[in-house]
């Protein structure tokens, strides 16, 4: 990480950001936060994992010469060029670790979407991965469950279930620590139109037939009949599957529609630091209100979220550093020095 120290603003030969860039990040997202954001390392990652955000779509996709990163590995880079982070780099293997451990005990929500028959349900793919799921996504401090899947939906596939939800209608699975709630969102029609909101984390999205995704089990990775790979769908199929005994359907079984999935929204382009074409995928919201500088798209950035989304690690924290308390000093010099610039 030696070759980090550069002044110049323009990338390196190996692709890498331009110490100008890295510190921007740095002020921009740990040291102009509320105090109480830096008061343990799980906040701190959740402020790097936003600067991530940033880096990957707006700087990459600015500037394709900048290499593009895992959270990993941006985690390394700013630790070792933030020189409030810097102290910590020896344990950095440990904080991450911690930090993915606190992340799978934060309850998740979001919505099993069903057509009008109740034959076919809404699945999408990641990015990168080739896994497909339930539109879901893990809660903000103090945010409520249905209040939650209505925002992940829409983040998702652009599709707003508000009016549709019945905050009664639902499946829970526990996975270990973490408890996945998601609603069931009837009668759907297979026309309707789906976009991410979000840049950089939704592949495609699709109507899956159920009768493909079985059987119902409870392994967590599992393959459909026709060799999708699924992610937390067989455990609720189950219990889904009961629902739909219980229920009738607006509309009796479409012989007309094909046999296999149906595509309903694809990017064009997923692969590496491009971003897909403007026409498909929608800018997420800006974070100018919770950051005062110049605005930006940040994937999974709600303004007025941000300092809850940060908040919510108040409990399950890591038994390893529980106990960490940011030196402040260098962080309000720092503060200074980047206002007084």
């Amino acid at each position: 990480m030696s070759g980090l120290n550069r002044s110049s603003s323009a990338p390196s030969k190996d692709g890498l950001p331009p110490q100008e860039l890295l510190d921007d990040l740095c002020s921009r997202f740990v040291l102009n936060v509320p105090k109480e954001d830096q008061q343990s390392f799980e906040r701190i990652l959740f402020l790097v994992e936003y600067a991530h955000w940033f880096y990957e779509d707006n700087a990459v996709e600015n500037n394709p010469s900048l290499k593009s990163f895992s959270f990993k590995e941006f985690t390394s880079l700013m630790f070792n060029s933030c020189d409030v982070l810097k102290p910590y780099v020896p344990h950095i293997d440990d904080i991450f670790k911690d930090f993915n451990t606190y992340k799978f005990r934060v309850p998740v929500t979001g919505a099993i979407i069903l057509d009008e028959t109740f034959e076919r349900c809404v699945l999408v793919k990641g990015w990168k991965g080739t896994s497909w799921s339930f539109p879901r996504g893990k809660k903000s401090k103090d945010e409520e469950d249905h209040a939650c899947a209505v925002r992940e939906v829409l983040e998702e596939t652009g599709f707003d279930i508000s009016n549709l939800l019945d905050k009664n209608e639902y499946l829970e699975v526990k996975f270990g620590d973490q408890r996945v709630r998601l609603f069931i969102v009837s009668g759907v029609k297979d026309d309707t139109v789906f976009a991410p909101q979000t840049k950089k984390e939704i592949s495609e999205i699709a109507w899956q037939r159920l009768a493909d995704l079985q059987p119902a089990s409870n392994e967590i990775i599992s393959r459909s009949v026709t060799g999708l790979k699924l992610y937390m769908v067989a455990p609720f199929l189950g219990s889904l599957k009961a629902w739909i005994s219980r229920h009738q359907p607006p509309k009796p079984p479409n012989k007309s529609l094909p046999a296999r999935g149906i595509s309903v929204w694809k990017a064009r382009n997923n692969s590496g630091g491009n971003s897909s074409n403007n026409s498909e995928m929608q800018s997420a919201k800006s974070i100018a209100e919770s950051h005062p500088v110049e605005s930006g798209n940040a994937r999974k950035l709600q303004a007025p979220k941000l300092a809850a989304d940060l908040r919510q690690v108040q409990t399950c924290l890591s038994t390893s550093f529980n106990s960490f308390k940011f030196d402040t000093i260098p962080i309000l010099q720092a503060v200074d020095r980047a206002f007084s610039s």
